[in-house]
């Protein structure tokens, strides 16, 4: 992009968009005068579990639907095409299994955090990596999400890059510190509406002045945009219908099964059928927003079919380039970047507060007063908001494109982690040494494939030209990439990285399973015992020792109250 060609924002834009701050801090503000001023961890962590599933769901939402996605999915369909789009089939087992497998497991155990449930499976060192491992997935991943939208204002302001990311980091940090987790939840619902409404705006006005609906479609088909079905299984293609639909499932589970920032959502809920109500309700909702980008990226490229631009400089262009000359619009749209980045980075810091006090300070100083407890889980979001801004420089020397970036992170950690929660839910007989070996095992072969895979990086895009040179151009392209196959382990490191996550949870299933049965197949179970002559609690039932609850388990009160000698902890051989 010529620079004498860049349009800025005027009066108007940049109003709209001191409004989205403004009101996002209003709402952390409100939040920390009102009810019961965020204190104690519980209103501050987990918003009291008094939560409603519409607030709960755009929630879930808005922290998927990052800046990386509103401007990553666009320049991915601009350049690759359509096939993206199929990963929508990934989203249905992807919320299907944790509406009913994972929501009702962490509900029941009423956990803060996901990773309790690893120390009641495995042990208190499983626990600990495990949250070790979430905790540097989030802040390299919170690095990408502070740095998209900061070089965004950036490229249609002119406003300092460094600026930017200090002022985005600072509102985000300030406001869920303020107002906990019911402020990082209204917010986001706030934040959902505003990127919606960015989005809608870009693609009516880039229809209308592309030539029309018509027209958009004639460039993209002659340009070769619509995919069909590619039902091709080799791993190494970068998109085909299985590495989205099915190694997408891997991703999705890793998201909205066992990621923090989802789980502390439906833990927020008030009850567990509105926990899996609200995951249901994410389903529309994520294809909504999906659609939105892919037909973004598709106007683009009716737009500008044979220019070539930068991935992180693609969809602002193209959004300044439409809206200029609209006060107003480009405000919106910025403001809609910066709506997702402040949902997904609240989010990320809310749930690391979370797991930070649950996993690793508590069980080391248990009789630690509520006052202070909450005031140190503040301090806690206040600095993880600050070190996600030093993250952000690490994410200024990232190559990719920021989708693939983000997804790559997911993929190395999140994957892990997700073999971790399924060696733990559906094999009894897997151990605390097998389930750290995997884990381990897992993350070391993540690291190995994606270092791999950066130093010997090829990417083939789809020729950018539009009508009559286009068929010549993919026949070229194609002869080149036929000549040009790896093999060996250059071919394992090209990879798909939507298999990333599928990958490295089986590594950690197959190798916990192996050393579990090399260890002795011996289980660690805890067991609750109820010694009272009254009678169950309502709703709970009396079976070989064990007082559980049908739907929700003991409510908090009701395992306090249990005393120390009713807690039984033993190994048995299985």
């Amino acid at each position: 992009m010529d620079p004498s060609d860049q349009k800025y924002f005027t009066v108007i834009d940049y109003v709209i968009f001191a409004v989205l701050l403004t009101a996002s801090m209003g709402i952390g503000l409100y939040y920390a005068l009102s009810g019961g001023r965020q204190r104690t961890t519980q209103e501050f962590l987990m918003a009291d579990r008094s939560m409603h599933c519409l607030p709960v769901s755009l929630s879930l939402i808005a922290s998927f639907q990052s800046a990386v996605a509103i401007i990553g999915v666009p320049a991915e369909i601009y350049t690759h095409g359509t096939q993206y789009w199929f990963i929508g089939c990934a989203y249905i087992l992807g919320l299907f299994i944790p509406a009913h497998v994972f929501i009702p497991v962490f509900y029941r155990l009423r956990v803060s955090s996901a990773y309790e449930y690893l120390e009641l499976r495995f042990s208190k060192a499983v626990r600990i990596c495990g949250t070790l491992t979430f905790i540097f997935q989030m802040v390299i991943y919170m690095g990408v999400c502070v740095y998209t939208p900061a070089f965004a204002l950036n490229t249609v302001t002119g406003f300092e890059l460094w600026g930017a990311v200090l002022a985005t980091g600072l509102v985000c940090t300030l406001y869920t510190t303020l107002g906990g987790l019911k402020a990082v939840i209204w917010t986001d619902v706030f934040q959902t509406v505003v990127m919606f409404a960015g989005q809608l705006a870009v693609i009516v006005v880039g229809v209308q002045k592309t030539g029309g609906v018509a027209d958009v479609w004639r460039k993209v088909w002659e340009g070769n945009r619509i995919s069909g079905l590619d039902l091709n299984p080799d791993p190494t293609e970068r998109h085909t219908f299985w590495t989205l639909a099915v190694g997408g499932v891997f991703l999705m589970l890793s998201l909205y099964g066992v990621n923090q920032a989802q789980v502390q959502r439906y833990l927020s809920s008030r009850t567990e059928k509105e926990a899996v109500r609200s995951c249901y309700m994410v389903f529309p909702s994520l294809q909504l927003a999906l659609a939105l980008s892919c037909v973004m990226g598709l106007v683009m490229f009716a737009r500008y079919c044979g220019e070539d631009h930068s991935d992180k400089l693609m969809v602002i262009y193209f959004v300044m380039d439409m809206l200029h000359g609209l006060p107003g619009l480009p405000g919106l749209f910025i403001a809609c970047l910066f709506s997702a980045a402040l949902s997904t980075i609240s989010s990320a810091f809310n749930s690391l507060a979370t797991v930070t006090m649950e996993d690793l300070i508590k069980p080391q100083y248990p009789a630690m007063t509520e006052a202070r407890a909450t005031l140190l889980s503040k301090a806690l979001a206040m600095s993880y908001g600050l070190l996600c801004l030093a993250m952000a420089c690490l994410t200024h020397l990232m190559g990719d494109s920021v989708l693939q970036v983000a997804l790559k992170i997911f993929g190395m950690v999140g994957g892990p982690i997700l073999g971790l929660f399924c060696l733990g839910m559906f094999f009894p007989w897997a151990n605390s040494i097998g389930a750290l070996a995997g884990l381990g095992a897992g993350l070391v072969v993540a690291f190995w494939l994606s270092i791999g895979s950066i130093l010997s990086r090829s990417t083939r895009p789809l020729p950018l030209e539009c009508g009559a040179n286009v068929t010549a151009a993919i026949q070229t392209a194609i002869s080149n990439v036929t000549l040009s196959q790896p093999s060996g382990l250059k071919r394992f490191y090209s990879l798909s990285y939507m298999w990333y996550s599928a990958f490295n949870c089986t590594t950690v299933i197959l190798i916990g399973l192996i050393i579990s049965f090399l260890t002795g197949r011996r289980v660690l179970i805890r067991v609750f015992i109820i010694r009272t002559p009254q009678r169950p609690p309502s709703g709970h039932k009396e079976g070989n020792g064990l007082a559980f609850s049908q739907e929700d388990g003991p409510s908090l009160e009701e395992r306090e109250s249990f005393l120390p000698e009713d807690f039984v902890e033993y190994e048995t051989a299985v």
